[in-house]
């Protein structure tokens, strides 16, 4: 079975953004080389990428997000060019504010004009996992893996992108370690 192009188990649309450039081995190829692979990218998680954006601004928004998961995940302050760039992705959706009903309750909700743009769509995601107390952003605890992703668990204590994948390879790696010290 031929590797995957992407990785997607940040569970949040930002993150699997920000693990395009991270990966399960030591030095991960970054998997949006070029604007094709964005392309492709795009495609896959279902975002609109007609909106003209230089590649280069796309490569810079992943840098500053990978900023925001690194702050995230190490619990320090978020650093105020990443707010930056989130509010000017974010300033880009064109809409109005919408009374809805969710559960017998009144909520007021933003309702776009149009479908979002991809870095709009992942601003937005971003901004929701900044905005939610309780959402965790980890980076695997697996030795080779580097991947970002959400931890809403009850007690915050997952620890693997992948409990298969990654969570297996952290069980054998400790049962060799227990064994060389008797």
């Amino acid at each position: 079975m031929p590797p995957e192009e992407f990785i997607l188990l940040g569970d949040a649309l930002w993150l699997d953004f920000v693990n395009t450039a991270r990966g399960r081995t030591a030095d991960p190829p970054d998997r949006l080389s070029d604007p094709d692979a964005w392309a492709r990218w795009s495609s896959l998680q279902n975002v609109d990428r007609t909106s003209p954006v230089p590649f280069a601004d796309v490569l810079e928004f992943r840098a500053r997000l990978t900023d925001l998961a690194e702050a995230l995940h190490g619990g320090r302050p978020t650093a105020s060019r990443v707010i930056a760039a989130l509010n000017e992705q974010l300033g880009l959706s064109a809409g109005r504010q919408q009374l809805t009903r969710v559960s017998g309750d009144w909520r007021l909700r933003f309702a776009p004009f149009r479908p979002a743009a991809a870095l709009e769509a992942i601003a937005r995601s971003a901004a929701e996992t900044l905005a939610d107390p309780r959402m965790a952003v980890r980076c695997c605890s697996a030795a080779s893996c580097s991947l970002f992703f959400t931890d809403d668990s009850p007690n915050a204590s997952r620890r693997w992108c992948d409990a298969a994948l990654c969570g297996q390879h952290g069980v054998v790696e400790r049962r060799r370690g227990s064994g060389a010290r008797r």
